[in-house]
């Protein structure tokens, strides 16, 4: 007889974990953001270049996921943030409790705003929440435009989509109105900002998204403004 053991209570398990860093975060008012998207999107570079657009006043944090090696966590550091690697040695994504145990390493209480680099991945990261303010996916033009439709959940919990590599659509077949349409056949309330890391256009639109969530969190004022803010 074979005996099979059902995935829910690792879900559970992670669901729980996820609650207390939620609680966490909004005990702190730090605002978290979930960086997700497939391998060679260009997320690390958004990143990066997401960074460099933050005002030197806004406090950030940075918890970087991957399978092996401390490559990306380098490359951040030398932005003059505080990072933590977390290597999962083979899962294809971050959870919960990995995150929670990396919270001890980071000065939390001087943050305003942590960025959690997940692992390359469209289809493991979605179903594992974090405990975490919003979901934002990196896209790349270079993958085509079908990624939407085929990989479903990761665009459909998102807040927001950062079509990146733009510079290439000459170079590429993808339609970019047709890509922003199947994401809003998804997610009809996915804010979308088209960028390029490569050539540092488009950021402003998306920088301006996280200090007004960073603002809302901490306090500093009420209500939304989604009008302002949105991309396309």
């Amino acid at each position: 007889m074979v005996k099979v053991r059902i995935a829910a209570p690792v879900l559970q398990e992670n669901s729980a974990a996820a609650a207390e860093n939620r609680s966490l975060f909004q005990e702190l008012g730090l605002f978290v953001v979930n960086l997700m998207s497939s391998p060679g999107s260009g997320k690390t570079s958004i990143l990066e270049r997401t960074l460099s657009h933050l005002p030197a006043d806004l406090k950030v944090g940075v918890i970087e996921g991957d399978i092996y090696t401390t490559k990306d966590a380098e490359r951040v550091a030398a932005h003059g943030v505080p990072v933590v690697q977390i290597n999962t040695a083979g899962a294809c994504h971050l959870d919960a409790r990995m995150v929670k145990a990396a919270l001890e390493d980071l000065p939390l209480k001087e943050l305003d705003l942590l960025l959690v680099e997940n692992v390359g991945n469209l289809i493991c990261p979605a179903e594992f929440d974090l405990g975490e303010d919003a979901r934002v996916v990196v896209l790349s033009v270079t993958e085509g435009a079908d990624k939407p439709l085929k990989y479903p959940l990761v665009f459909r919990l998102a807040a927001v989509a950062l079509v990146n590599k733009t510079d290439l659509l000459p170079y590429t077949d993808c339609d970019l109105d047709a890509l922003c349409r199947d994401l809003r056949v998804v997610n009809p309330e996915l804010t979308i900002f088209p960028v390029s890391a490569r050539l540092d256009t488009g950021f402003a639109p998306w920088v301006k998204w996280l200090r007004e969530r960073v603002r809302i969190k901490k306090g500093r004022g009420g209500g939304s403004h989604e009008q302002e803010s949105a991309g396309i």
